[in-house]
């Protein structure tokens, strides 16, 4: 991206997607609107963006309240699809001491009956960037959809696989289909190894796995998260490592997401490894040190996020 062009681009205002499941993560004493995607929509828009929710929820009480929850958060419900006959997804959380969630997920419920329209065939057409996970592909129907939404981007849109081994919602094949129809793959440490070996790794020094990836499914980026340890960022000119931020946890729930929501509000604007890593720590770690995936913006906090990038253009 050339300087004019980047300058440009800082303030532009994208559309991005977040594809995917929409549930609510129902905790021992509390309910929150969950899933990748809306946490990942949310955080987008604090950044600035045009952060969007595709996915389906029931008509049903818990489906109302989630489309309310929406527009509370300040997230359109235009491309939120109703089902009449499955309901609306549900997890139930449990937190343990170190921040770290547990889920049990509902099976047979809204989000596994995505439907292919004219109206997401048109957002697909306008989208700058897609995040798409692995869970919202373990149905066939669902799995179709996102690989349809994903064939009608504009050739220059961003799509971002997120990597989301939940309990045994996954395969080796929806793994390589999405790696190779990405441009950046998210994976967390716990689940590097897990992924490469799938694909075909066959050497043991996890170090490497996130190069192997990157040439083998022809990614541009993979990103490596690694809890409180920072992260790391593999592309074809290096790898950068960022040690992460100290942060007193409250819970880790879409710390991953808002990661991911930083780091892409970056790539967009032709910011560096560097600089990506910085943002998306940074973003990561305010939403482990809050409680729920979804938290009230702090204006001083998201400036400094925003800022990241913008040094190099002074």
């Amino acid at each position: 991206m050339t300087r004019q062009a980047r300058i440009e681009s800082m303030s532009a205002k994208y559309t991005i997607v977040g594809l995917g499941e929409l549930l609510w993560d129902v905790f021992p004493n509390r309910k929150e609107l969950g899933g990748a995607p809306a946490n990942f929509a949310y955080m987008i828009s604090l950044l600035g963006d045009q952060g969007v929710v595709a996915s389906r929820v029931g008509r049903d009480r818990l489906g109302n309240a989630a489309a309310r929850r929406l527009a509370k958060l300040g997230l359109s419900q235009e491309w939120l699809q109703l089902d009449t006959k499955n309901p609306t997804g549900t997890v139930k959380v449990q937190v343990f001491e170190d921040g770290q969630p547990k889920f049990e997920i509902a099976e047979n419920v809204a989000w596994d009956n995505f439907e292919w329209t004219s109206q997401w065939q048109a957002l697909a057409a306008r989208a700058a960037a897609v995040c798409f996970g692995s869970l919202a592909q373990r149905s066939e129907r669902s799995r179709e959809t996102i690989r349809l939404f994903l064939q009608n981007l504009r050739p220059n849109a961003v799509k971002v696989f997120d990597v989301n081994l939940r309990q045994s919602f996954f395969s080796a094949d929806i793994l390589r289909e999405s790696a190779k129809s990405a441009d950046i793959m998210k994976v967390n440490e716990d689940e590097l190894l897990q992924v490469s070996q799938l694909l075909g790794y066959k050497s043991n020094p996890q170090e490497a796995a996130g190069p192997w990836l990157l040439r083998t499914c022809g990614l541009k980026l993979v990103c490596v998260t690694e809890g409180p340890s920072g992260s790391s960022l593999v592309a074809a000119d290096g790898v950068h490592r960022h040690p992460g931020f100290p942060t007193e946890v409250a819970d880790t729930v879409g710390a991953g997401d808002a990661f991911t929501a930083a780091l892409i509000h970056h790539y967009l604007r032709g910011a560096t490894l560097d600089e990506m890593n910085e943002a998306a720590n940074r973003m990561g770690s305010w939403v482990a040190s809050q409680v729920g995936a979804t938290p009230k913006p702090d204006v001083k906090f998201l400036k400094s996020v925003l800022h990241s990038s913008v040094q190099p253009l002074d």
